[in-house]
């Protein structure tokens, strides 16, 4: 009998055939190996990153941070400055002839040049205030976020004033970074609060930083995002839901607050996504932005408080952002190490007890090794390193409400009724009690007490933001003259010390003496030959 034919070819193969491909295969990729090594190229070598151990790990974070916004405002710019050309080269193709479409379309593309002038020289201050009242504007409520270490801090008269006036908005306080206080505390801060106004407790989720990165935890695991990261969403939710519902409309929430407190953090939280941009620098967040969490409640994520110079160096030190206020590092520091308890700051950097900042910073830098050239404590370096520490989110410092309750000036009794109007109370008191007891306190040597200095000033008014950019270019474009006056004039009004321009100014006259010394000692000379030598005479 014939044997039937199989219908496909089997791809079975002697193993001397095989292994004689693989070694063809080996030499192959040998050959290329040499050949791209003797043309140079090299495989490229991968960021190993910023280690844990280095002492700047979070300053270096913060510049790197704004290197890729700037990088970021280059390209969009110049995609828009590409896009305008491609629509500039396509009229000119529609209408090749005319010579009104030619002059008409420069009119318009100079038009958002100048406009896109004007934005970049604007003050950014002004900025973050007019996007701030946009916010505030659109939402029917406002959730204040506050740093649980200092809410007092963190609370703002001249908005929550400015909310109140409205009539029809409300305003909860949320306390963000609950975790990194004790519970005695921070149950007695919720007491504190909640006379006032409607406040819950919350820890933010800090494992959504990247998309990139939660999206490959999700495909390897396939587990969904847990709540046990995130404390007090449930009794947020449950808050707002209860207020839509007693409206009977949809809502607008907006979620404001100082620099670092923690609002983007909480509305990816909320959303379940990484949506608006988180990172260790403070002030990332510069324009409102619209988050949708289902049909019926929209959250609007605004920038920070812009803060007044009028308060103590303390508050502006951890309220303001780097992106914006420009501060000395040692006296932000300091300023923060007053209000510290010494002991406790003591017992937490392991440093031998300390005369003032000065000495704190030079032992704390000869503790971690921080020198500088001549074998000197790098003293400024430790100062960043504390201010560092105290403005990111894992140093557990708190401070005691005031023990005799006093009414805010800002709020009346009949005002803070009216906050607490249409939204279920009893519901929130048990889901706060059951935060709390979810929640881990900080370890004993990661506490430290601090003063806080009270309520915090901003400014809101666009006119009450003093304009410091185009004075300082004026400066620089002066005569010599007229550069001295000023000069004396910015070394009263700045911050900085005019250890610089003294340099300059010696400089200067140095060198504006030299030629004149130089001429005057010719001179002297040249009399002094015309009276040794006499021509009349014959010398023999």
């Amino acid at each position: 009998m014939k044997r039937p034919k199989l219908k496909k070819a089997s791809k079975r193969m002697t193993c001397h055939k095989r292994y004689k491909i693989q070694k063809k295969v080996r030499e192959h990729h040998r050959k290329l190996r040499k050949e791209a090594k003797k043309r140079g190229h090299k495989k490229p070598r991968k960021d190993p990153g910023i280690p844990n151990s280095a002492p700047f790990k979070e300053a270096l974070l913060r510049e790197a941070e704004l290197r890729k916004q700037q990088l970021e405002e280059l390209k969009q710019q110049q995609k828009l400055v590409r896009q305008q050309e491609q629509e500039k080269k396509r009229k000119l193709e529609v209408d090749p002839g005319d010579e009104q479409s030619n002059v008409e379309p420069q009119q318009e593309f100079e038009e958002p040049k100048s406009k896109k002038a004007k934005l970049g020289k604007q003050n950014p201050k002004k900025l973050h205030c007019q996007e701030l009242k946009k916010v505030i504007e659109a939402s029917d409520v406002v959730l204040e976020v506050l740093d649980a270490r200092d809410p007092l801090g963190c609370r703002c008269p001249q908005v929550e004033e400015a909310i109140v006036q409205s009539g029809h908005k409300k305003l909860v306080l949320v306390l963000n970074k609950s975790d990194l206080v004790p519970k005695e505390n921070l149950e007695n801060w919720l007491n504190y609060l909640n006379k006032e106004l409607p406040t819950v407790v919350f820890k933010a989720s800090t494992n959504l930083k990247n998309r990139g990165k939660m999206l490959k935890v999700k495909k390897k695991k396939t587990v969904p995002f847990q709540s046990k990261v995130c404390c007090g969403k449930e009794a947020l939710c449950k808050l707002l839901g209860s207020f839509q519902q007693s409206c009977g409309k949809a809502i607008q929430v907006g979620v404001i607050g100082f620099p670092n407190v923690g609002k983007s953090s909480i509305i990816n939280s909320l959303k379940h996504e990484p949506i608006c941009n988180v990172g260790v620098p403070m002030g990332l967040t510069r324009s409102m932005q619209i988050v949708p969490l289902d049909k019926q409640i929209t959250v609007i994520d605004s920038p920070c408080f812009i803060i007044s110079p009028s308060n103590s160096s303390a508050a502006l030190a951890l309220r303001s952002p780097t992106s914006i206020e420009v501060l000395r590092p040692l006296e932000a520091a300091s300023a923060i190490l007053s209000q510290a308890d010494s002991q406790q700051v003591v017992l937490k950097y392991t440093v031998p007890g300390y005369k003032d900042a000065l000495d704190f910073f030079s032992k704390l830098a000869q503790r971690r090794g921080l020198h500088q050239k001549g074998g000197s404590p790098g003293v400024e370096s430790a100062a960043k390193l504390l201010w560092s520490e105290w403005t990111g989110a894992s140093l557990g410092y708190y401070c005691h409400p005031p023990t005799p309750w006093s009414p805010s000036p800002h709020l009346s009794e009949a005002m803070a009724a009216n906050m607490k109007k249409g939204f279920n109370l009893e519901e929130l008191e048990t889901d706060n009690a059951h935060s709390i007891q979810v929640l881990k306190g900080p370890h004993l040597t990661n506490r430290i007490l601090f003063r806080s200095s009270g309520l915090t000033n901003a400014i809101i008014e666009e006119a009450d933001i003093p304009e410091e950019l185009p004075r300082r270019k004026e400066h620089k474009q002066d005569g010599e003259d007229e550069g001295n006056v000023d000069g004396e004039d910015n070394a009263e009004s700045s911050d900085v010390p005019p250890v610089e321009d003294t340099k300059e100014m010696l400089a200067v006259e140095s060198t504006a003496s030299k030629p004149s010394d130089r001429s005057f000692t010719l001179d002297k000379m040249s009399e002094e030959d015309d009276d040794a030598y006499d021509f009349k005479t014959d010398y023999v």
